[in-house]
């Protein structure tokens, strides 16, 4: 008589699970409570954002973007204009590049604010949740004034910038920059030392650095684990080569560390707004936001690949493109897709309640994997 072991079970944990960031299905193996196995099953969100490019021209498909990573929005807006103003072999306004660094910077704190709120809500405490959303509120309040959205902006255009930052609101964004290092002081109080929080993320979830690049980590979920690459420093673009900014990292590569390094990014983006206000602020004389391009024009032709370091890690956008005024192919090229492949190697053999703490460790959303 062959013998069963009764404790081997098979559980799914989502699509609808309020832990999962999205509709993620985990199939997972456990041996009492023991992770044997994690099995990630996507597609459950997917909208066909790579297909529907070829049946809309270059303007058509530019509010699309913003949904890929609807958290970070202006990365993706970038990624895409970026790769058609290579195309077309176009350099845009200086004032332009200032305000897509400092609206990306904004976009990358309200993104890190959020995974900061519900990380610690999947982990059971309230309370952070309210303090990061009360500065969450601030920048949205502020972009919405500025591009009439909260959170799909729509706001770059190919040549640069649709409108300019009117200097009531660049005086809103100083003051936020001048209150935000106090508040994240108050995030580091509450948190960084909590018993609670630091049993359940300190050595879970290790991962190695030589790990991470074989799976093509990128963003903070590789700093955290010793490799200093961001694409801000390695390569830069926009203005990033004129400003001074550190790179935050941290060797451990555990739950713990990821969350030490987006709180550091936060303070090191908020450094980088206030360079950017500096200069925005400084030089009234410069109006120059835009080529004003006629979009009915834009048939760009060959091949590129554009790349932003978004909330997330390394966003490629690749178009291949015929001199027509719809794009031949679009590819994205997007972080958490990757992230999402990590949670087998990293979670295995750890207990089922510490699966969601690796989980939201990685700061991962469904929509740039399904896209």
């Amino acid at each position: 008589m062959n013998s069963v072991n009764t404790n081997i079970m098979e559980i799914n944990i989502g699509p609808q699970h309020p832990s999962t960031h999205g509709v993620l299905r985990l199939k997972v193996t456990l041996e009492g409570e023991k992770i044997l196995n994690i099995e990630p099953v996507i597609g459950y969100l997917h909208r066909g954002m790579e297909k529907m490019a070829e049946n809309r021209n270059y303007i058509q498909y530019l509010p699309v973007v913003d949904r890929i990573d609807y958290l970070s929005g202006f990365f993706c807006s970038y990624a895409y204009v970026n790769a058609v103003e290579l195309l077309m072999n176009i350099e845009i306004p200086i004032k332009a590049k200032y305000i897509r660094t400092l609206t990306m910077e904004m976009n990358r704190i309200m993104s890190h604010l959020l995974w900061l709120g519900c990380y610690l809500l999947d982990l059971g405490a309230t309370s952070p949740l309210f303090y990061a959303f009360i500065e969450r509120e601030k920048l949205m309040d502020i972009l919405e004034d500025l591009t009439g959205a909260r959170m799909m902006y729509n706001y770059y255009t190919f040549g640069g910038v649709k409108k300019d930052i009117p200097v009531d609101i660049l005086k809103r964004i100083y003051d936020f920059a001048k209150h935000f290092p106090s508040s994240v002081k108050e995030y580091e109080d509450l948190i960084s030392d909590n018993p609670i929080f630091t049993s359940r993320t300190m050595k879970t979830g290790i991962l190695a650095k030589e790990t991470a690049e074989q799976f093509s980590i990128t963003g903070a979920n590789l700093r955290a684990s010793g490799a200093a690459k961001d694409l801000r420093k390695d390569s830069p673009y926009l203005i990033y080569n004129l400003l001074d900014f550190n790179i935050p990292v941290k060797q451990t590569g555990d739950s713990y560390c990821r969350y030490i390094t987006r709180i550091n990014e936060m303070k090191e983006s908020n450094k980088i707004i206030l360079q950017c206000l500096d200069r925005l602020l400084t030089d009234e004389n410069d109006n120059e936001i835009n080529l004003k391009l006629n979009p009915l024009s834009i048939k760009p032709e060959g091949e590129v690949i554009s790349e932003v370091e978004s909330s997330r890690g390394l966003m490629q956008c690749i178009i291949s493109a015929d001199g027509s005024s719809n794009p031949l192919r679009i590819k994205w090229r997007t972080p958490s897709f990757y992230a999402a492949q990590l949670l087998n190697t990293i979670a295995k053999n750890h207990l089922l309640p510490d699966l969601m703490a690796v989980f939201g460790s990685l700061d991962i959303i469904m929509p740039e994997v399904d896209r």
